[in-house]
């Protein structure tokens, strides 16, 4: 993520300071801004919160977010962002901020956030339920097979054309 307020960046690490046992790896470009270099300092004494650089071969960010129990979005500005459609054609379950465009993306059908406290509760809901986490995956699976494959895509700008 660009660390970057908008993207909730502080909102998911106090979330995740008061989760000790689940760990939290968020990749980002802490160094760009004081707000980056003031959350690094403020959470990096937390052992299961990793603060990773910028991450940008697609196969080894993939490779990290595939081994990942769930994802968690923290983007509040733009649109249907890259970063969550990638996480769902992995098939991650999802809890995203609470935005019109994220819950367009997710077809209503991930977990949403509002502030820390949400995400805290959010997060221990489902961390333990292994099937929960399964069902949650595969429904982000298949709708960003039906949604977002290039091929889709594409056949829709056609039909527009």
């Amino acid at each position: 993520a660009r660390i970057e307020p908008e993207n909730k960046i502080d909102v998911i690490l106090e979330a995740f300071s008061k989760l000790p046992n689940e760990k939290l790896v968020l990749v980002g470009n802490w160094q760009t801004n004081e707000f980056g270099r003031s959350m690094r300092g403020m959470y990096a004494s937390f052992d299961n919160i990793m603060m990773l650089d910028p991450i940008y071969e697609k196969h080894k960010i993939n490779l990290l977010r595939s081994n990942c129990k769930l994802y968690i979005h923290g983007h509040s500005a733009g649109g249907t962002n890259p970063s969550l459609v990638e996480a769902m054609y992995l098939g991650l379950p999802i809890i995203a901020s609470d935005v019109v465009y994220n819950r367009a993306t997710t077809e209503q059908k991930a977990l949403y956030f509002q502030d820390a406290d949400d995400l805290l509760a959010k997060v221990k809901k489902v961390v333990g339920d292994v099937t929960l986490l399964k069902t949650m995956g595969q429904i982000m699976g298949e709708i960003a097979e039906r949604r977002y494959l290039w091929s889709v895509i594409i056949s829709k700008y056609e039909s527009l054309y």
